[in-house]
């Protein structure tokens, strides 16, 4: 499966086109048997600079890419123009400083965060929490105060308000499209107790009349179902160049699926979950039913 590790870099908003290109260079220099220390005399570089753009960590020059390409002997002019396409948006992406660089969080949520700025699409399983989009901001300091890590418990509201920025991103004249598809566990658990979850449930069913939300739940008479191993988000992006990127939190690591062949395999379990599911009418009549009994 191919994977990536989250990483800081000062260049997040462009890791999804800039590991797509490193990857591509990657293909053909292996196709040509060419070794990384071929590269790197091909560019008058180091074998350093050669890995870092095969895995995406610096933007590439047009001259480099032409170098490389023609060492690698590649003839095809399209492919060379594809190429040049994804690193122009790469560079430009890479000029990209958002809100999000000066919050506090990790450097993989960081990473996630630009990532969902630039995406035009999410497609989201969750099996125990409600999805950060859609949190309420006493939702949110709920898990903060159970999150129990803090150094400074204060920081918990500045990641509530950073969370409130992240959802201005479903209004507007663009809105993010999200389609969530949420187990009955979420749903039950009183993170904050039975009012905060009751505000939270109403919330969901506002946020359900959205043309750009679509909320599901898969309840747990459903069964078995192909989507036990974990929650993830799958973020589709405008470019043409740039594949769904498939991301997945665990703990003390975050794993990033950037392959087209991977990142389809995991839209199809998201389709068969969304299939097993309620229908959305239903998931919504389902969590204002649940709303109406929690706290009573």
């Amino acid at each position: 499966m191919a994977t990536s590790r989250g990483r800081a870099n000062d260049n997040r908003a462009s890791t999804v086109l800039g590991r797509r290109l490193g990857g591509e260079l990657l293909s053909l220099r292996v196709a040509a048997g060419k070794k990384q220390q071929e590269a790197a005399e091909a560019l008058s570089a180091t074998a350093t600079k050669v890995v870092k753009m095969e895995r995406g960590w610096v933007p590439m020059r047009d001259p480099d890419i032409k170098a490389l390409c023609q060492l690698y002997g590649v003839e095809d002019g399209e492919v060379v123009a594809g190429l040049l396409r994804l690193a122009k948006t790469d560079r430009e992406r890479r000029k990209v400083k958002g809100w999000w660089n000066d919050t506090p969080t990790t450097a993989t949520q960081v990473e996630y965060i630009a990532m969902e700025d630039a995406a035009l699409r999410i497609r989201q399983w969750q099996l125990a929490l409600i999805p950060g989009l859609f949190q309420t901001p006493e939702y949110t300091r709920a898990m903060g105060v159970a999150d129990m890590s803090w150094d400074d418990i204060d920081r918990i509201e500045d990641v509530v308000a950073a969370r409130a920025k992240r959802q201005v991103r479903l209004y507007g004249d663009e809105p993010l499209r999200i389609h969530a598809v949420i187990w009955e566990a979420a749903l039950r658990q009183l993170m904050g107790g039975p009012e905060v979850m009751k505000r939270q449930l109403a919330h969901l069913c506002h946020l359900s009349e959205l043309p750009n939300v679509q909320i599901q739940v898969l309840p747990f008479h459903a069964g078995a179902h192909p989507c036990s191993g974990g929650p993830f988000n799958i973020l589709s992006f405008g470019e043409d160049e740039a594949v769904d990127v498939v991301h997945m939190d665990a703990i003390g690591s975050t794993i990033w699926i950037e392959n087209a062949e991977e990142s389809a395999v995991f839209a199809t379990l998201f389709d068969r979950a969304a299939r097993a599911s309620m229908s959305p009418y239903d998931s919504i009549r389902f969590i204002d039913s649940l709303g109406k009994e929690t706290g009573q």
